[in-house]
């Protein structure tokens, strides 16, 4: 596969490294300051300093292992800091809340934005039984100034915390919600990923808890795929920006989530096998991430580079997972005037986006029998209870005529992604 094109952030930040010798300065100094004047000799500075994910970091920056902070309004602080957090769940069911049944302008089904998405957990109740407080108010929300902060980061060269100054920079927070008991401060998302920028929760959580005597408490919070996740953070030490602890994680629904075994194994039945498209084979093991571009997409056509620099993803998870979609018949590809490739959902997919959880998950599940390894490998393992080894899916993969499959190198990487989404598929039952 040709190597895809250098992204502008990619192209932007490696001519400002070199016009400011800004590896240098860090090697000297182990930090270098620069402004947005700076910046925007390339780019806008808007475009060129929003990572919310590790990910999403230009190449210099990976390579070398730096990260970036706004300590001002204008300037931003480039070391090699410590900046983000692991995201993991602890919990795969989920409970289950109803909105008002007067309520007409919210619809469980139907929620494009992190804040509706907010509006119905509130809506719900999920929020406040969460937070275990009776009655909650929408407070302060927006952006603001972060005020003087002044904290330590772990330096991953030095092994040791540095120290960083804060001078009115700019922050923003989705949404905070005050008890009576706490404050508390949410950053959402609608995107899955692996990690995120603990800037969002921790300048936000510096300004209040200087500001009021409540406990402020940092929401992460997603929505993806008809469930909510909330995690609670807690500094354990206020002046360290990387002393956040998770302590508490649940998730929730506004629909029916109950899918049995047997809901499974009807579907196997009458769903028919297709033949192979002519599109490889998936390499993409996350199918929670398959239905998040399908969510992405819902909401407008997209390009590569736009799923690339907007959300969770380097530009070869975005062919890999485009890909994946496209071989379930979920999105559909085409070319701009100038051949760039352009992302939207298929007719099926449209329809699927508009069911409810259940039927979506179901529907999800029948895109994935209709194709011969990964119906085998379901087979398999209700046959057996355990999942069959890679050797053996390798072998299932190599009778299904793949297209462009060949080598066995390639059918092995291909197995782990069909032991991947079958067991997304098994970890829908929550009989």
């Amino acid at each position: 596969m040709r190597e895809p094109a250098k992204k502008q952030n990619d192209s932007a930040w490696e001519a400002l490294f070199e016009k400011y010798d800004i590896l240098s300065h860090i090697d000297a100094d182990g930090k270098f300051i620069i402004s947005a004047t700076q910046i925007k000799e390339y780019r806008e500075p808007r475009l060129m300093v929003k990572f919310d994910h590790k990910i999403n970091l230009p190449l210099i920056f990976a390579e070398n292992n730096l990260s970036i902070l706004p300590i001002s309004r204008k300037d931003y602080i480039i070391s090699h800091f410590e900046v983000y957090h692991p995201l993991k769940g602890l919990e795969q069911s989920a409970t289950h809340f109803s909105l008002p049944t007067n309520m007409q302008s919210l619809n469980g089904s139907n929620i494009p934005s992190e804040a509706i998405a907010i509006n119905c957990a509130l809506a719900s109740g999920m929020l406040a039984d969460f937070l275990e407080e009776e009655t909650l108010y929408a407070t302060v929300s927006g952006r603001m100034g972060s005020g003087l902060l002044h904290f330590w980061i772990q330096n991953t060269r030095t092994k040791s915390p540095s120290a960083v100054s804060v001078q009115h920079a700019q922050i923003e927070i989705d949404a905070a919600f005050e008890g009576i008991h706490s404050l508390a401060l949410l950053e959402a998302k609608l995107d899955l990923s692996e990690d995120f920028l603990v800037r969002q929760l921790y300048y936000p959580y510096r300004v209040w808890r200087a500001r009021v005597t409540k406990k402020v408490r940092p929401i992460f919070f997603t929505y993806s795929n008809g469930i909510f996740s909330l995690y609670e953070y807690e500094f354990q030490n206020p002046a360290f920006y990387n002393s956040l602890t998770l302590i508490k994680q649940h998730n929730y629904s506004i629909e029916d989530t109950v899918i049995t075994l047997s809901d499974l194994q009807e579907l196997a039945a009458h769903t028919q096998v297709l033949a192979e498209p002519k599109i490889a084979f998936p390499q993409a093991d996350r199918f929670d991430r398959v239905i998040n571009i399908c969510e992405l997409l819902s909401v407008q056509k997209l390009s590569r580079e736009q799923i690339t620099e907007e959300y969770a993803f380097d530009i070869r998870q975005t062919n890999y997972y485009t890909d994946a979609a496209r071989y379930l018949g979920l999105v559909e590809k085409t070319y701009d005037s100038v051949h760039r490739p352009i992302y939207s959902l298929s007719a099926r997919g449209e329809k699927i986006m508009r069911l409810s959880y259940k039927q979506r998950q179901l529907a999800f599940c029948a895109t994935i029998l209709e194709h011969h390894a990964l119906r085998e490998t379901f087979h398999l393992w209700l046959a057996r209870g355990t999942m069959p080894t890679a050797d053996e899916i390798s072998a299932i993969m190599q009778h299904a005529r793949l297209y462009h499959v060949e080598s066995m190198s390639t059918y092995r990487r291909r197995a782990s992604t069909v032991s991947s989404w079958v067991r997304w598929m098994l970890a829908l039952v929550n009989e």
